[in-house]
């Protein structure tokens, strides 16, 4: 074989790998569109879901606000019979018992909602008191609850509110 027809066969294997390769950068370049198509829907697609899931939280919120303010709409009635009872009645027995009534209804109401009153029995316990205050005695073990300052609560298991405590020290 001749020097010019090697030359025109490497030529030619090398415009048919030329050719080769650019199908294969076409092939390419359409993939790599379909990907970037399939991006941008999925994105577009996450962004309607963020949207959506924010006016669904939003709208929870406002429906559980309406919930308990509608429940509350019964102590605020409640409360003003019972100042319109003592009014009447100038008496101190009556306002008492009107105030023990709506605080029972209040209660209801909180408990309803999942509000439960920390324990303060016994021994401090920092996931659920707070000590505030320190009192010296000899006969009580150290840490143990002298007091309730502030009463605690938890909201559907969650501390919303630290129960505030005097504790003892033993003296020494």
């Amino acid at each position: 074989m001749s020097e010019g027809s090697e030359c025109e066969a490497r030529v030619k294997e090398l415009e048919e790998e030329l050719a080769r390769t650019r199908e294969e950068l076409e092939k390419a370049r359409g993939e790599a569109e379909s990907y970037l198509n399939r991006l941008r829907y999925l994105q577009a697609d996450f962004e309607n879901y963020r949207k959506r899931m924010q006016r669904e939280r939003e709208e929870l919120v406002r429906t559980a606000s309406e919930r308990v303010v509608t429940r509350l709409l019964e102590v605020l009635d409640s409360f003003e019979l019972a100042l319109e009872s003592a009014k009447r009645t100038r008496g101190k027995r009556a306002l008492v018992e009107g105030m023990q009534l709506i605080y029972t209804q209040l209660r209801g109401i909180l408990e309803k909602e999942g509000l439960k009153e920390i324990p303060c029995e016994g021994c401090l316990d920092p996931y659920y008191h707070e000590a505030v205050a320190v009192e010296e005695k000899e006969d009580c073990e150290d840490g143990e609850i002298l007091e309730v300052l502030q009463k605690g609560y938890t909201l559907n298991g969650k501390v919303i509110r630290y129960a505030k405590v005097k504790v003892a020290k033993r003296g020494g």
